[in-house]
């Protein structure tokens, strides 16, 4: 259960930037994040793992940790199992249900334990025989979304058609990972649903000219449009949300999270990921799938803080942190 209202002002580490493929975005999260939560009076300290070491933060001067890292060592619970280690209640999903999420491959076998549909798929390693992986596709039926095993943002990510198309594929995604994941591609509409805890945040459908939903079509394509004036019956939609719901309560998330969906012909939706730490600035899809309810990005930044916080009240603090870190070796 959510706290109804923010103490008065709250200390946070707020974790940004990090050295995964997704730096930039993380760091462009993590500036809207800190502006919004200064325009509430909180205190607002930005810390880098990419820089220090989280392990050598004094974390009893913090409140809160506030998490907007995207990628390896942010979404993968490396980051969140420093903060339970450490005592401080921080954003989002726990350590179990981050690693959980972030292995596409581990994310759907859940799914399948839980009964919720996933499209067919194959895990494969970079030392596996070519042959067999193309016989494994051959199985699975063309087109393929070949994708590394633990990446966000559609990075690595490609869509083939035919078989002269999945070295090359493989190639990318391996570029990323040493494992992979090579699924059946569901022809059809685009969908993701935010999440606040237990509250289902309304559907987005995303209309792109890629081929599917992409980096460039997430982060640089002007035309990309996010449609809540759906083209499908709101039966669809109803269902479309209901599995995102049930897609995070066997994930076992936690506070702000998102899922990704596409829905056929046929009306079926189909379970693709769970986003344990979405993008958040003012134009992400959680927070203009709040906005929608009267949630604006600040409110929804304080939200996911009370989430993690325990329930019982907490005496606010205007001395402004000073971090005493190692910084973080080269490599480490």
């Amino acid at each position: 259960m959510m706290q109804s209202s923010a103490p008065s002002t709250w200390r946070i580490a707020l974790l940004a930037g990090g050295d995964s493929e997704e730096r930039e975005i993380s760091l462009q999260s993590g500036a809207a994040v800190e502006a919004a939560l200064q325009s509430r009076g909180h205190l607002v300290l930005h810390l880098d793992p990419a820089m220090i070491d989280l392990s050598g933060v004094d974390w009893r001067q913090f409140d809160v940790a506030f998490l907007a890292l995207h990628g390896q060592f942010g979404e993968d619970g490396q980051a969140q199992q420093i903060l339970e280690d450490s005592g401080i209640p921080y954003t989002g999903s726990s350590a179990a249900a981050s690693r959980l999420a972030f292995s596409k491959s581990a994310a759907k076998e859940r799914f399948l334990q839980s009964g919720l549909p996933t499209p067919d798929y194959v895990l494969l390693h970079y030392g596996d025989d070519f042959d067999r992986t193309r016989r494994q596709a051959e199985t699975l039926g063309y087109p393929l979304a070949i994708k590394p095993d633990g990446q966000g943002s559609s990075i690595g990510v490609t869509i083939i058609r035919s078989p002269i198309e999945l070295a090359s594929a493989l190639r990318r995604a391996f570029q990323f990972d040493s494992f992979a994941v090579m699924e059946r591609a569901i022809s059809g509409t685009e969908w993701t649903v935010g999440l606040l805890d237990e509250r289902v945040l309304p559907a987005i459908e995303i209309e792109t000219d890629h081929e599917f939903f992409d980096f460039e079509a997430k982060y640089e394509a002007e035309e990309t449009r996010y449609r809540f004036d759906y083209s499908l019956p709101m039966s669809v939609v109803h269902e479309v949300e209901r599995m995102a719901a049930e897609a995070c309560r066997a994930i076992g998330t936690r506070g702000i999270a998102r899922v990704d969906l596409r829905v056929d012909s046929a009306g079926q939706p189909w379970l693709l990921e769970v986003n344990t730490i979405p993008g958040m600035t003012s134009h992400s899809l959680v927070p203009k799938a709040a906005a929608c309810v009267g949630i604006d990005f600040a409110e929804l930044c304080e939200r996911a803080i009370s989430s993690c916080l325990p329930q019982s009240p907490r005496a606010p603090h205007f001395a402004t942190p000073t971090v005493v870190a190692k910084k973080r070796q080269s490599g480490s």
